[in-house]
């Protein structure tokens, strides 16, 4: 079965995000980084960045680039985690906005996301190493990856504070810590 709608169980399926899905992506992802919404979560960002994470114009453009894919989770027609791919060369992705309902956080489905976007990045792209990017502060979500097999490549970058398109920094000085994870 192809990745475009492959059961995940009874209830959910996974399937390649459409230009119909751009506004429900835009909704999920910044429900569950940013604002109030995020709070029913572990993932919120809500305490150190204001604003939102994401907009149509971004995941518009990154579901109509080449090299680039989202991978939706659907229940019951309804778009609950998406994760996104990106071809960097040959052999390495980026993974980012990895994302599932707040109120289902905690289910295994961030795991459950993870290992078909590892199966997808292997068997279709022949991917050998998976890179992406946390807030330093984010200790927490550090761990959840570093549990997933991805270590501390030593790389930082400034969180650009210049630029309210991806969040209004709440506190001085955030930057993003590169994690890296062969496949």
């Amino acid at each position: 079965m192809s990745l475009l709608m492959k059961p995940m169980s009874d209830a959910w399926a996974m399937r390649r995000a459409e230009a119909a899905d751009v506004d429900a992506i835009v909704v999920l992802v910044n429900s569950a980084y940013r604002g109030d919404s995020s709070r029913a979560g572990w993932t919120t960002e809500a305490d150190i960045l204001g604003g939102q994470r994401t907009d149509t114009e971004e995941i518009a453009r990154l579901i109509a680039e080449a090299g680039s894919e989202f991978m939706l989770c659907v229940r019951d027609g309804e778009i609950v985690g998406s994760v996104h791919l990106l071809r960097q060369d040959a052999d390495t992705a980026y993974l980012g906005m990895l994302v599932t309902r707040p109120g289902l956080q905690g289910q295994g489905l961030g795991s459950r996301l993870m290992d078909e976007a590892e199966r997808f990045l292997k068997n279709k792209w022949g991917i050998t190493r998976l890179q992406m990017q946390v807030i330093t502060l984010r200790e927490e979500l550090i761990a959840f990856y570093e549990r997933r097999g991805f270590k501390r490549a030593g790389i930082f970058k400034p969180f650009p504070a210049d630029e309210p398109r991806f969040g209004l920094p709440k506190v001085a000085g955030l930057q993003f810590e590169v994690l890296e994870k062969a496949l």
